[in-house]
């Protein structure tokens, strides 16, 4: 090997080799939530849970969220904004939700997906009401509705008014007169992400029964842009 080739060997070793640094001691950097928020602490199903991102600079988003071009119809992009009132969020506004849920205020933020895909991993602190359970036209009964409504949302009822007058009502389309939204909890509701239409058809039942859209709340990048952004997941 000549003179020029030693040379040239020996540049390129110790590229690698610096690149490999390189490498390595970005991935010991640590990453934040913001500038000044390294991790929030969480309750999800009686658990204490950390909520931060992973830490990892080389780690890469899981084959789930990976593709890019699912069929469109069902897979298509939603809109920005969903519906007139009804606030859209983002990751950090999210986790401002979920703090403050915890600390005690009327909060409710909601993984509309199916068991199937919740069962994957899903935010800390939020709880599955899938929107085939809101959705009288797959099969949800005006009970089951009923439970969820009263129960989890913190709606009540007009009056004396019984589980027969509350299915007309839905079928009617007037369910103003069964429902009172005046203590109702602020819903967060979020699926898979911009081009998911679960948590849309929550939302769009939910206003169909009168729950006001100022407390229905809608983090459309959902599970998608969290696992971007490599924060906390649960199973």
């Amino acid at each position: 090997m000549n003179t020029l080739s030693k040379f040239l060997t020996a540049a390129a070793v110790a590229v690698s080799t610096l690149s490999m640094a390189t490498v390595a001691q970005a991935e010991n950097k640590p990453v934040g939530i913001t500038g000044s928020l390294s991790s929030v602490t969480v309750m999800h199903e009686g658990a204490s849970v950390e909520l931060a991102r992973e830490q990892n600079n080389a780690s890469t988003i899981t084959q789930d969220f990976a593709l890019t071009s699912r069929p469109c119809p069902p897979f298509c992009i939603q809109p920005m904004v969903f519906a007139p009132g009804v606030d859209t969020l983002g990751e950090l506004e999210v986790i401002d939700h979920l703090v403050r849920m915890q600390a005690g205020e009327n909060i409710l933020v909601i993984d509309s997906r199916t068991p199937n895909w919740v069962a994957k991993g899903t935010i800390p602190g939020a709880v599955n009401i899938s929107w085939v359970g809101l959705t009288p036209a797959k099969g949800a009964s005006t009970e089951g509705i009923m439970d969820i409504m009263l129960n989890q949302m913190d709606v009540a009822l007009i009056g004396d008014v019984d589980e027969f007058e509350v299915d007309e009502a839905i079928v009617n389309g007037n369910v103003e007169d069964v429902f009172d939204y005046s203590n109702a909890k602020t819903l967060v509701l979020f699926c898979n992400g911009m081009w998911c239409g679960q948590s849309p058809a929550s939302m769009k039942t939910l206003l169909s029964f009168g729950y006001p859209a100022n407390k229905i709340k809608w983090f459309r990048g959902g599970m998608q842009t969290w696992e971007v952004l490599g924060l906390t997941t649960v199973k």
